[in-house]
């Protein structure tokens, strides 16, 4: 399995990629690095991609789990609820291709806040 570094300051986490066509693009336009935004507990970044909706995308999402917003063109990654959640588990504001989730914990992920950068690499 495939795996991707993302850090933001002196965080650091890693994340293993699904086998998708989605995962494969990502990967392949390595490294990136864009400006967080957050929504509730999810952090999003628009990176330079234009990505079709996958036949299995969907807007329901677990936590850890990494997206492709194709809507915002943008990296999304779901650590808890989200103003679109009806419960615990994190819902996107529409659907996603998920292509990868994070390996081991999230709650690092809670204190990346919104503006700071963010960068992906392969591992």
């Amino acid at each position: 399995m495939k795996t991707i570094k993302i850090s933001s300051g002196s965080i650091t986490v890693s994340a293993e990629l699904f086998d998708t066509s989605t995962a494969e693009t990502i990967l392949q336009a390595l490294p990136i690095e864009g400006a967080v935004n957050t929504w509730g507990d999810e952090i999003y970044f628009e990176i330079p991609l234009q990505i079709a909706l996958e036949p299995e995308a969907r807007a329901d999402v677990e936590v850890g789990e990494l997206g492709y917003w194709p809507t915002g063109s943008a990296f999304c990654i779901f650590f808890g609820p989200t103003p679109m959640s009806a419960g615990e588990k994190p819902r996107a504001a529409s659907a996603v291709n998920v292509f990868g989730r994070i390996v081991g914990d999230c709650a690092p992920l809670k204190s990346i806040t919104g503006g700071s950068n963010i960068s992906v690499t392969k591992e």
